[in-house]
């Protein structure tokens, strides 16, 4: 494990950027930039498009690592370059931490649940990430019932392959996705709390994860957890909120920091000016990096 970005993830001021948008949900984040799919004709365009996108966004100044702790990429985009670089390498030299995404999308929904699909070739990816000064990866359950057998599934699946990625020397992100919509979320932050809890006692000393979780509706649902010994940080996700209201349930948890995705990038469009999208980009990062240090 890389001590400096440890050290920079667990006591750094800032949040995470989420730019790991991948398969399916690619042309809708092209839509969003306000590319459309008939602008492209097969995958490998698509791809290159949502590139350029994300190339544009880290290397604005307004992409800094004074505010900007890390960064998660999809596979793809840690393949590719950035100013003749492998971006995970180019965001390191930069001072932000890279994280890549690892799973490979859900399953079907089953008891209230979707657990993630099987993941292969997870070690050859693992081993190519951390050659490209990756420190830590991301990989996305979804929870949508109090359903506390399913729930304890999920969140055993995840430590399960955790664990794997603590072997190849990486830390992982758990991220057991609480659906916004869900009737009984608190009811499922309950459970989840719970269940996580008791995954984390089961760690060694050393081994060490990051938690990403929807922001609960019981303010400090989390902080348990933030303060446990094998926790290095616990960020939130967006989960489909807008960037005001995600920001404004952020400043009622402290030490919970943003791990936006949506949120972060909803007023950047392909055909902005370099002023006009670096401005925009500034907003959002001053926004949330606000709502992550600056708390209620």
């Amino acid at each position: 494990m890389n001590q400096e970005q440890f050290e920079k993830m667990k006591n750094g001021k800032g949040f995470i950027a989420a730019l790991d948008q991948s398969g399916g949900s690619t042309p809708k984040a092209l839509k969003d930039y306000g590319i459309e799919e008939d602008q492209y004709s097969n995958e490998d365009e698509m791809f290159t498009l949502v590139h350029e996108m994300r190339t544009r966004i880290v290397t604005s100044p307004a992409f800094t690592p004074e505010k900007i702790l890390g960064a998660i990429l999809f596979e793809q985009t840690m393949d590719r370059e950035v100013e003749g670089k492998y971006t995970s390498n180019y965001l390191a030299d930069k001072g932000i931490v890279p994280f890549l995404k690892v799973d490979k999308g859900l399953a079907e929904e089953e008891n209230g649940v979707q657990l993630m699909k099987v993941i292969p070739g997870l070690d050859e990816l693992l081993k190519r990430a951390k050659e490209r000064n990756v420190f830590g990866t991301k990989m996305r359950s979804n929870i949508l019932e109090a359903n506390k057998d399913a729930i304890a599934k999920v969140v055993q699946q995840q430590f399960e392959i955790g664990k794997q990625i603590i072997e190849a020397g990486l830390v992982p992100i758990i991220e057991p996705e609480v659906n916004i919509n869900a009737k009984d979320k608190e009811e499922i932050e309950d459970i989840l709390k719970e269940e996580i809890a008791k995954e984390l006692d089961k760690l060694n000393d050393d081994q060490y994860v990051m938690l990403k979780l929807t922001i609960p509706t019981k303010p400090n649902q989390y902080k348990s957890l933030i303060e446990h010994s094998n926790v290095v940080r616990v960020v939130a996700l967006s989960g489909g909120y807008s960037r005001e209201k995600a920001n404004e349930l952020l400043k009622e948890n402290d030490e919970l920091i943003a791990s936006f995705s949506r949120a972060l990038v909803t007023d950047l469009f392909a055909g902005q000016s370099s002023e006009e999208f670096d401005s925009g980009l500034q907003d959002a990062v001053d926004s949330i990096y606000d709502a992550s240090v600056n708390k209620n």
